[in-house]
């Protein structure tokens, strides 16, 4: 049994957006050297969420404006009250989740059709960090 753990760094230029993630999750299972196995994708930010869905910026636009729908950024939420501003960042990351676990088969990532790994970014423009943990066989 192999365990390996890598972090993916991100500094969004935006204060809410989405950002494909696949290719930098597949390198770290590339790394690992696992052949079959999982691998655990999760945001260790608490204003920050990792989901899987489809790669298209239409429905990347879509989720932002959804979410901002459901969580609004206003200045009336009780956690405000503790000199913080970003309680909407904290609704939008429950929403969409905090990890995701995705098979990895002949050292493949294991999708359905379309399918994408995403950070979302809902409080950025600052340096954060996702765990990657792949596990399996080589």
């Amino acid at each position: 049994m192999k365990v390996f753990t890598d972090y993916i760094f991100i500094n969004t230029k935006k204060q809410k957006e989405i950002v494909n993630i696949t290719d930098r999750v597949f390198e770290a299972v590339k790394k690992s050297g696992v052949k079959e196995g999982m691998v655990l994708v999760n945001a260790m930010h608490i204003t920050a969420s990792v989901f899987i869905n489809d790669e298209e910026s239409g429905l990347k636009e879509d989720f932002l404006k959804w979410l901002e729908e459901l969580a609004p950024v206003k200045p009336d939420y009780k956690h405000h009250l503790t000199g913080e501003d970003n309680a909407d960042a904290h609704l939008k990351r429950t929403i969409m989740g905090r990890e995701v676990v995705v098979a990895i088969t002949k050292g493949q990532l294991d999708f359905g059709p379309w399918e994408q790994i995403f950070y979302g970014e809902f409080d950025g423009m600052r340096r954060k960090r996702v765990l990657v943990k792949v596990i399996g066989i080589g």
